[in-house]
């Protein structure tokens, strides 16, 4: 038992490598020591370490104001009830946009140099992305919001720091006059999808079966002028569907208005309208991101992204504590040829377990499914009962297949032989172990990171995951936010 929980301690994603608390993380008893104000929420443990209470909105408030002070050099503050962010995990996701922008999977369009410039999607009362941005790299954005509170205060942070208030612009989403089209956002250019299937269509259609959608104030369309570009958008969404929902964890207490916690759809509806808004403005933003807070709704907007012809979609995992938030980007820019960075190149090894295996099922069913779900997509596979593993090698053509749960007939299914000639193909191996009774791990290896399809790895193991879910675990009651 205790293997195991080293080993998943040891898979747990880490903090970002260049966020400022990657080796140092926060001091409390040197703020304390510092920060008067801060000294009188710090308590000690009975092993001596210092500690505050998070579940004290006025704590963590405290908290964020002196490590921006102290870590950052830039004077902040919010009214009570107002989102009170976490300062080391906004820095993951500042950091996570700067290696998408650095890395060469789509080319710069920027045309203004390194001048890059963002828009920070419901920038709330703290502005938290646009100051540790401006800060810390030098970006200029415009923040949007629209609540009165919101505005008001984020206004009065960015004049707080002359040093980068004129990098900020707070922009009323309300007050927008200028909504963009299509044929003024494309200037007459075609924007073509993975498959290279020519133009995408302006809007999406929601399945029959959604029956929550996003109808709230303007998010990017008739927020953004017409002619405004873009390096990136981002956004920390209202996660939940009520009040009530946003306050069941009882460990935190980070405040939030009903206008920063809740929607009508939660954050699937409100980050599905953000891809809703990219397929009109394509063009104006090079990545689209958002933070996603719960794992299922992750996979549903990857498959909506991939239907509406998106040319790439980028992944990655925020840790803080014990949260857990996802960070999702996509782009309508054509891929460079090369479109795998080793500045934001995919993990070579996944894992998730499968949990709550009913007693029929044992590792052997498990691992035949594996080969089963490749083999039916066409790609080459080698099962080898006796180390629990199958090798897979996928052609271009075969890993869309499998993104897109298309079943190939025998005869279209290559030799592998055909299939190991070309160098170019995605190749791994999948490992199934035994955990305890009714648990087991899979993980995913990536073979050749440098394959010009090692990008779709992760999408592809996110679909393993899901088909051998659906076959072998019972479902649990409700899902659980992390």
């Amino acid at each position: 038992m205790p293997s195991k929980k080293r080993r998943r301690k040891e898979e747990r994603p880490k903090i970002h490598p260049r966020n400022k608390y990657s080796d140092n993380p926060p001091d409390f008893a040197l703020l304390a020591s510092l920060y008067p104000s801060f000294k009188d929420f710090v308590f000690y443990s009975r092993e001596g370490r210092p500690r505050i209470d998070w579940s004290d909105f006025n704590a963590t408030r405290e908290l964020s104001r002196v490590l921006l002070l102290h870590d950052h050099g830039l004077h902040w503050w919010i009214p009570d009830g107002q989102l009170c962010p976490t300062v080391p995990n906004r820095s993951n996701y500042i950091h996570w946009i700067e290696d998408l922008l650095s890395s060469d999977i789509i080319p710069k369009t920027n045309s203004n140099g390194d001048n890059v410039r963002g828009f920070d999607i419901g920038t709330g009362a703290n502005c938290i992305y646009s100051l540790l941005g401006a800060s810390l790299l030098g970006w200029s954005f415009v923040a949007s919001d629209m609540t009165d509170v919101a505005l008001e205060w984020a206004e009065r942070n960015v004049k707080s720091n002359p040093h980068i208030s004129e990098l900020i612009e707070i922009r009323n989403a309300r007050c927008s006059p200028n909504t963009p089209t299509s044929e003024g956002l494309n200037n007459g250019e075609s924007v073509y999808s993975e498959e290279g299937e020519g133009l995408l269509s302006s809007s999406i259609d929601m399945p029959a079966s959604e029956d929550k959608s996003y109808h709230g104030p303007p998010i990017l369309l008739d927020v953004v002028r017409d002619g405004e570009r873009f390096d990136f958008c981002m956004c920390n969404p209202p996660f939940f569907e009520s009040i009530e929902e946003a306050g069941l964890n009882p460990k935190t207490s980070c405040g939030g208005t009903h206008e920063e916690m809740v929607c009508l759809g939660g954050e699937k509806a409100f980050i599905t309208r953000i891809i809703d808004d990219s397929v009109v403005l394509k063009l104006s933003f090079r990545w689209y991101t958002s933070m996603v807070g719960r794992k299922v709704n992750l996979k549903f907007l990857i498959s909506k992204l991939r239907e509406v012809g998106v040319t790439i979609v980028k992944t990655t995992e925020f840790v803080q504590g014990q949260t857990c938030r996802w960070g999702l980007a996509w782009s309508f820019v054509p891929p460079a040829k090369k479109i795998i960075s080793p500045h934001v190149t995919e993990k070579n090894m996944l894992s998730f377990m499968l949990e709550g295996l009913q007693r029929q099922f044992g590792a052997i069913h498990v691992l035949q499914s594996v080969e089963s779900f490749f083999h039916a997509g066409g790609a080459c596979c080698k099962l080898n009962a006796s180390s629990f593993t199958v090798d897979i090698t996928a052609s271009t053509e075969q890993c869309n297949a499998l993104l897109n749960n298309e079943v190939k007939h025998l005869d279209e299914v290559a030799s592998c032989s055909d299939v190991q000639e070309a160098s170019s193909n995605l190749s791994f191996r999948v490992s199934v172990f035994q955990q305890i009774p009714g648990t087991l791990l899979v993980k995913g290896s990536l073979q050749h990171r440098d394959s010009p399809l090692s990008g779709l790895f992760s999408s592809i193991i996110q679909q393993l995951e899901d088909a051998l879910r659906r076959k072998f675990c019972r479902e649990k009651a409700g899902a659980n936010y992390l």
